[in-house]
């Protein structure tokens, strides 16, 4: 039986969950044509980077606690999160096309950008479910790409539908110089700050 609900589309989540022995259900929020993200991922006007994962984080968890309650679901936590790419103040998201990836890994090059992911966890009250936050960053150094390793590896369609255009836990592995911090938060899941929230909602993992 399922101990909390995952609001993530992610299989990216869901592996790291399962890696740590979590017993989970995935609750995507909208199950209908057309797919996409079910919160909104649109930057607020000045909204700095550390805000908006947070608040994107939060919105997730919040709109799987409607959707446990409208499907009149046994309440359960429920953990929502969002992972970012920052360069230079600047905030990367997950290429749209070719041109997207490309520019995104040019800018990658040679350089230390950081990794943030938030996550939020809705635990069932009285009344409203209280929900907690944590934040985890990590900087990641690649090494210098030329063009035909950036082309060649966006021609491996990895690059898509991952933040700053990039996995590590993919090919671009072979990118990565120095990580300081949390290798599962910039997968997308900060799997030691997951259990410590999953705790203090009553989830214990080991």
């Amino acid at each position: 039986m399922a101990d909390f609900y995952l609001a993530s589309h992610s299989a990216r989540r869901r592996d790291l969950l399962r890696q740590i022995g979590a017993r989970f259900e995935t609750l995507l929020t909208r199950s209908g044509p057309p797919r996409g993200p079910d919160t909104s991922e649109a930057l607020l006007d000045g909204e700095a980077p550390e805000h908006y994962v947070e608040r994107i984080a939060r919105e997730k968890c919040e709109n799987g606690v409607r959707a446990m309650g409208a499907r009149s679901l046994v309440p359960k936590p429920v953990l929502g999160a969002d992972t970012i790419v920052i360069v230079e103040g600047r905030i990367l998201g997950k290429p749209q096309d070719l041109a997207q990836a490309t520019s995104f890994l040019q800018q990658l090059s040679g350089r230390t950008h950081e990794v943030r992911t938030a996550i939020a966890l809705a635990v069932p009250g009285r009344r409203d479910p209280v929900i907690h936050t944590s934040v985890c960053s990590s900087l990641v150094s690649l090494r210098v790409l030329d063009a035909e390793q950036i082309a060649r590896y966006c021609a491996s369609g990895e690059p898509f539908d991952k933040a700053g255009g990039y996995a590590i836990q993919g090919r671009a592995a072979m990118f990565i110089d120095k990580l300081e911090g949390s290798y599962s938060g910039v997968v997308g899941l900060p799997l030691a700050q997951t259990a410590t929230l999953l705790a203090r909602a009553g989830v214990h993992l080991l």
